[in-house]
C-alpha cells in the first residue's frame, strides 16, 4: 500500500514539475522588456509567422535561443551538482569543486586581461572576435582542469585527495586571475567581472550547434550512470564488494560531470548555486535517494530554475538584464544555507 502511495506522489510531482516548466517556457518567450502575447507566439511556432517584425525579430534572434540556453544549462548544472554529491558524498558539493570553472575563468582570464598588459591588445581581441573569442577561452581553460582532473583520478585512489586537488586548482586559478587584476587596466577588469557574472544571452544559433550535442550527450550519459550512483551511496568499501568498478565508475562520473560544467561555464559564464541547490530541493519532493528518479528530476526543476532566474533577470523595467549570477545566487543561498542548518552534525 505504501509503495503505491509512493509511486502516486512521485507521479504527481513529475505531473507538477512539467507543467511548471511548460509555463516557465511560455514566460521566457513571451515575457521581456517587450511583451509579446502567447498567441502571437504560438503562431509563430506554428509558421505562420507575426505581423510585426520586430517581434519575429526578438523571437527568433533573443527569446528562443536565450531560452533553450537556460533549460538545458539549468539540467545540467543540476545533474552535475547532483553526482558530484554522490560521489563524494558531501551535501555541499557542487559541479565546480572540481576547479573547472575556475580554469574557465583563468582562460578568459589570460585573453582578456593578460594581453591588456602588453599594449591593450585585449581591446582588439574583444572587437575583432567577441564573444567568441572569450567562449573559446573559456572553453580551453575548462577542458585543460578537466583532462587534469581525469589524469589524477587514474592516479589517486581516494576520493578526499581528488577533491583537495581540485579545490586547490581552484585557489592556484583564481591566484593567477588576481595577479592578473593587478596589472590590468580598468577597463579590461570590467570585461572579465561583466564574463563572470553570467549570462544565458551570449548563445547565437550557430552557437548552438555546439553548445546543445555536447549538453545533450552529457545528459545521456549521466542516465548510463545512475546504477553506479545508486551503489556509490552505499560507500566504496560495499560497492567494491558488491562487484563496482569504482575507479571506472569514479571516470565515468568525472567525465560527464566535466562535460557538463566545462561546456556551460565556457558559453555562459560561471553559473552559481543552481547545480548546488537543485539536488537538495529534489530530494526533499521526492523524499527518495534513489537516482533513477533523481537525476530525471533534477533536470526538469534544474531547467525550471533556470527559466525562473532568467524571467527575474528580464523582467519589464530594468535596463538591459539583470547579471544571472546575482539572481540564482539570491535564489540558491537560502536553500543552502537551510542545508547546513539541517545537518549540523555533518563534521561529526
Amino acid at each position: 500500500m505504501q509503495g503505491e502511495v509512493a509511486k502516486s506522489r512521485k507521479k504527481l510531482a513529475f505531473a507538477g514539475l512539467g507543467v511548471l516548466l511548460l509555463l516557465l517556457l511560455i514566460m521566457n518567450i513571451s515575457l521581456g522588456s517587450v511583451y509579446i502575447p502567447f498567441s502571437v507566439i504560438f503562431k509563430w511556432i506554428a509558421g505562420q509567422g507575426t505581423e510585426n517584425e520586430i517581434w519575429g525579430n526578438i523571437l527568433l534572434k533573443s527569446r528562443f535561443p536565450q531560452t533553450i540556453t537556460a533549460l538545458l544549462a539549468g539540467a545540467a548544472l543540476a545533474v552535475g551538482g547532483l553526482q558530484m554529491q554522490t560521489l563524494f558524498r558531501n551535501p555541499l558539493a557542487g559541479p565546480s569543486i572540481l576547479g573547472i570553472s575556475s580554469g574557465a575563468g583563468l582562460g578568459v582570464a589570460i585573453v582578456v586581461l593578460s594581453f591588456g598588459i602588453f599594449g591593450g591588445l585585449s581591446t582588439l581581441v574583444a572587437s575583432s572576435f567577441g564573444v567568441i573569442t572569450i567562449s573559446f577561452a573559456a572553453f580551453i581553460g575548462a577542458f585543460g582542469v578537466l583532462f587534469m582532473v581525469l589524469f589524477l583520478a587514474r592516479k589517486l585512489k581516494n576520493n578526499a585527495m581528488l577533491l583537495i586537488v581540485g579545490i586547490m586548482v581552484g585557489y592556484a586559478s583564481s591566484a593567477i586571475v588576481g595577479l592578473l587584476q593587478f596589472f590590468s587596466a580598468k577597463e579590461d577588469i570590467k570585461s572579465y567581472v561583466v564574463w563572470e557574472l553570467g549570462s544565458f544571452n551570449n548563445i547565437s544559433w550557430d552557437k548552438h550547434l555546439i553548445f546543445i550535442p555536447l549538453l545533450i550527450i552529457g545528459l545521456i550519459g549521466s542516465l548510463f550512470l545512475i546504477k553506479s550512483l545508486n551503489v556509490l551511496l552505499l560507500g566504496e568499501n560495499y560497492a567494491s564488494n558488491l562487484g563496482l568498478n569504482i575507479k571506472r565508475s569514479r571516470l565515468g562520473i568525472l567525465v560527464v560531470t566535466g562535460l557538463l560544467t566545462a561546456t556551460v561555464t565556457a558559453f555562459c559564464g560561471p553559473i552559481a548555486f543552481l547545480g548546488l541547490a537543485v539536488p537538495h530541493l529534489c530530494k526533499g519532493l521526492f523524499k527518495t535517494a534513489d537516482h533513477s528518479v533523481l537525476i530525471p528530476a533534477v533536470m526538469v526543476l534544474g531547467a525550471s530554475l533556470a527559466l525562473f532566474c532568467n524571467v527575474i533577470a528580464r523582467l519589464p523595467g530594468f535596463d538591459g538584464a539583470l547579471p544571472i549570477n546575482a539572481v540564482t545566487s539570491l535564489i540558491g543561498a537560502p536553500i543552502v544555507v537551510s542545508v547546513i542548518l539541517k545537518r549540523r552534525n555533518l563534521s561529526q
